[in-house]
């Protein structure tokens, strides 16, 4: 809204007094769709059409519910601070003011969550839906709500719903959001009520995209078609912990004395028998399922994240004693998938007197259609997360029999339930759910060909008679209600570190690494505390492969007691670092939280960077924080170079780009020639080395190669060669390029005849043994990629023209017709960074360049004077495609700048362009 608006109580946003400059863009919208859609059609969508769903942003507004006036300040970029003198009108208020900005975001995401996309979009996403209806997050969402929350927490989600509803209250879809009357030439979908559910359910969305070990899961079994343990081994290489310093160095856990839950910790370590030989393979039928599978996943939308690849985060805080104000700085930036409008919602919540009946002052970071602030601080401590990566879902194997399912010998009734599915368009569909006794539902029922395969599953004799076949079954923590809801709020108003424990106890899933930081006392404190439900399995199983759902020795156990989790509190090194490395040393903790961390790249270089600034005594600033968020260097290029430039080419062309190496010092920065060179390498490396030598499961859609059969049982004399086309999409294909492909060729770099270095002839090639043929060869063809891509002229290459990111609406900007994608998207930009790197604008090797995930938001909280705090958003704080705030921060994102904070009412005052007040 711009500065100017004004309107009355009760009323539309207003209509006179735009800028000129918003009247000449709005005029240009509407001439682009003449031209582009036809006169007739960009008439109907007129200005006013585009105008229509603007939120008011001045003046006055009559709520009905309030016990007393709530005030909505609003700074230049949009971005509101709530004050009201109760918590039930400040997070109505909050209900209102996201809706404001945000409910197609958020009416989307509940279609999602609750497996309703169909409804709004039509037949394309009814398989979407049948997949999210048998994970059932809405169902697990009411569960929760009615038997699991507090009733404070009740009161506030029923609260923040009531806020919603009031500004859906007398609203047509279009004034609501463009999106909607671009929907009403497709469909007559009418927005309904907002619900709590709806606001429980997303914490399950974004639960799932940031599940754990699932897709490793997967992967690894996938792998065994054309691969040996030994080679897959090779291909997830152990955590460097004597390198690569895990999180928890000098802290502890309260009690390790057992587990909640089921606690029969005795079951058998032996795997014989169970048909899954040493729980290290998959059957050869079950592969297939799981491709299957993968399908499936990969077509959901995602939440957060990438479906569960390449989500990472950094966060670190830094104690008093090592900084130039004396009290902690503590920086947070999660990689998430990037999308339009960002996932993140600046706000601040803010009661006008602190008291019993109005107990917040909270500001930060919020989930658009959830109440409470998700990351941020208040007035007595900060806090920032990042995902611990923990395993908390394992894919079990199914005997089918009859109507049932095998389970220690005896045949066992499936759960069942219909699931009704409307369809925008078309006829509705049915479907039934089935889940075994403890709550696991059964993936593979959701495709007809897992179904046929899994009939035609092949198992050693260990395994139960075939039967009817075999199904693909889901454990995963999310499925069963939790107390995460109570966690958001509990910590939104702790003001010490034991407050904050506590409140950390109920934050179940996702399991995420949380650091904290205060500003008591003399220096402050900083603090980590894993939370999460984290399961238990019995000895010998650590999870890391699919599991015989019909032993019981292969269930879970129980949970890890939250007061046995690991905890740090003022180690005496003075600093904090997590990204996604290793929570704590095995030899130092008796459980298996995982064995898919992070590699411990990025928080490795944090730590570096850390200990180089304070190792001579020097103090650390708030923009010392931020340049540390930006840093761009490359540990593959640090590791691989030298050995590159060694090598004798003879090409001149391909020796010209060799020479872009020599001298640089590892940073990619957007106009640097040698990164884009480097990263084309490294892609050639890893598809030569590795990627040719994947089953189709993991490669690239389309990409096809001639392969020996993994079947080559005919006579010599025979083609033992067969073309296999890639099948995943460029973004989720494998090898990604992470630091685990790092730590990979690091095993391996030295031994100069490895079997992974082997090249096969080509038409112009010899076959060769040697890592430095294999160099050589993707020297060369990354510089022909790069000469087609960016041109001959070796002085006009740069990595930003290479990896740019795009900016998606992530519907409509998808899937609408392609004047609707112009309307809704926005970039690109040209971007540095890369994969592992701090400032990790991640990519995926196998599919290209372009960046597929992003530091979502970035931030730094000074303890020592909050409104010198500094954050930023990916976009901006309106979804609304026409809006000023649209992408407003995009800009000074790309560049790695930061807004200012205001959190005080004296800065926020001082930063305030509109004002709205919420009458009762």
């Amino acid at each position: 809204m711009p500065p100017n608006t004004t309107a009355s109580s009760g009323q539309q946003p207003g209509k006179s007094g735009r800028k000129k400059g918003r009247k000449a863009r709005l005029f240009l919208i509407v001439l682009v769709l003449a031209i582009i859609g036809g006169i007739a059609f960009g008439a109907y969508w007129s200005v006013s059409t585009v105008r229509a769903s603007f939120p008011q942003t001045k003046g006055s507004i009559r709520l009905d519910g309030l016990s007393g006036p709530v005030t909505v300040q609003r700074d230049g970029n949009g971005i509101p601070q709530i004050y009201a003198s109760s918590d039930e009108d400040l997070f109505m208020a909050q209900g209102f003011v996201q809706a404001q900005d945000r409910f197609y975001e958020m009416d989307v995401r509940r279609h999602m969550t609750s497996g309703r996309l169909s409804e709004m979009f039509g037949s394309g996403q009814v398989k979407n839906d049948e997949f999210l209806r048998t994970l059932g997050w809405d169902r697990i969402a009411k569960k929760e709500y009615d038997t699991k929350l507090s009733a404070s927490t009740k009161k506030y989600l029923d609260a923040y719903s009531e806020g919603v509803n009031a500004y859906l209250k007398g609203k047509s879809g279009e004034d609501i959001s463009l999106e909607y009357a671009a929907l009403g030439f497709t469909n007559d979908y009418k927005p309904t009520s907002w619900t709590p559910v709806d606001s429980v359910s997303w914490l399950k969305a974004m639960a799932w995209d940031l599940r754990g070990n699932m897709q490793e899961e997967i992967d690894r079994s996938l792998m065994t078609s054309r691969l040996g343990p030994k080679q897959i081994a090779d291909l997830y290489p152990e955590y460097p912990y004597s390198r690569h310093k895990a999180i928890v160095r000098e802290g502890s856990y309260d009690s390790v004395t057992g587990t909640y839950g089921p606690t029969d910790t005795s079951a058998s370590t032996t795997t014989a028998g169970t048909g899954l030989t040493g729980n290290t393979a998959a059957p050869s039928g079950f592969q297939s399922q799981l491709s299957g599978l993968y399908k499936v996943l990969d077509d959901l939308p995602t939440a957060v994240g990438v479906n569960g690849n390449g989500i990472g985060s950094n966060s670190w805080v830094v104690a008093g004693s090592h900084t130039i104000t004396g009290k902690p700085l503590l920086a947070n930036d999660p990689h998430l998938s990037a999308s339009l409008p960002s996932v993140w919602y600046q706000m601040g919540l803010h009661c006008t007197a602190i008291s019993a009946s109005c107990q917040y002052d909270v500001t930060g970071y919020t989930f658009a259609g959830m109440p409470g602030v998700v990351i941020g601080h208040n007035g007595d401590m900060a806090w920032g997360m990042t995902n611990s990566g923990v395993d908390v879902t394992d894919l079990y194997l199914e005997k089918i029999t009859g109507e049932g399912y095998e389970y220690d010998g005896k045949v066992l009734p499936f759960a069942t339930r219909k699931e009704t599915i409307k369809v925008a368009g078309g006829e509705a569909k049915t479907i039934v759910v089935r889940q075994t006794q403890d709550g696991m539902p059964l993936l593979s029922d959701r495709d007809d060909e897992l179904v046929q395969v899994g009939k035609k599953a092949t198992v050693d004799s260990g395994a139960p008679d075939r039967g009817d076949g075999y199904a693909i079954a889901l454990r995963w923590t999310a499925l069963d209600p939790g107390r995460t809801m109570d966690a958001v709020f509990r910590m939104d108003k702790a003001s010490n570190w034991n407050e904050f424990r506590k409140a950390a106890a109920s934050f179940e899933v996702p399991s995420q690494n949380l650091v904290y930081a205060d500003g008591a006392g003399a220096s402050g404190n900083i603090g980590y505390q894993l939370p999460g439900k984290i399961p238990t399995r019995a000895k010998g199983d650590d999870g890391s492969l699919p599991s015989p759902g019909w032993d019981s020795k292969y269930r879970w156990t129980g949970y890890i007691k939250q007061s046995a989790l690991p905890y740090e509190y003022n180690p005496k090194r003075g600093y904090i670092v997590t990204a996604n490395q290793a929570v704590v040393d095995p030899d130092k903790y008796p459980y298996t939280l995982t064995t898919d961390w992070g590699y411990g790249t990025r928080s490795q270089r944090i730590t570096d960077l850390i200990e180089a600034k304070t190792k001579g005594g020097a103090k650390i600033s708030t923009d010392d924080m931020r340049q540390m968020q930006l840093d761009n260097s490359s540990e593959i290029a640090r590791l691989i170079v030298p050995k590159l430039l060694k090598i004798n080419v003879a090409d001149k062309d391909v020796r010209d780009a060799q020479k872009l190496l020599e001298g640089w010092d590892y940073t990619q920065d957007a106009d640097s020639a040698a990164a884009a060179y480097f990263n084309a390498t490294w892609r050639n490396i890893l598809k030569l080395a590795f990627g040719n030598k994947l089953p189709k499961e993991l490669r690239v859609k389309g990409q096809c190669l001639w392969v020996e059969r993994a079947d080559s049982t005919g006579p010599a004399d025979e083609d033992q060669t067969v073309r296999e086309c890639g099948e995943r999409e460029p973004d989720q294909a494998q090898p990604d390029g992470g630091d685990r492909w790092f730590e990979v060729i690091r095993k391996i770099i030295d031994d100069e005849h490895n079997d992974w270095w082997k090249l096969p002839r080509t038409r112009t090639e010899k076959a060769s043994t040697s890592r430095d043929a294999l160099f050589g060869r993707a020297m060369a063809d990354a510089r022909w990629e790069l000469t087609a891509k960016l041109g001959k002229d070796i002085d006009t290459w740069s990595w930003g023209r290479l990896h740019r990111l795009f900016l998606k609406n992530q519907t409509l900007g998808t899937a609408g017709p392609g004047f609707l994608q112009y309307m809704l998207n926005r970039g690109p930009w040209n971007l540095g960074g890369g994969e592992a790197t701090v400032n990790a604008t991640g990519w995926n090797a196998a599919g290209g360049y372009g960046v597929v995930w992003v530091p979502s938001m970035r931030m730094v909280v000074n303890l020592g004077d909050l409104d010198k705090s500094k954050w930023i958003n990916l976009t901006g704080a309106s979804g609304h495609a026409y809006s000023a705030h649209y992408t407003d921060q995009t800009e000074l994102w790309a560049k790695g700048e930061l807004l200012p904070w205001a959190f005080s009412k004296k800065a926020v005052d001082g930063r305030t362009s509109d004002t709205l007040v919420l009458k009762p």
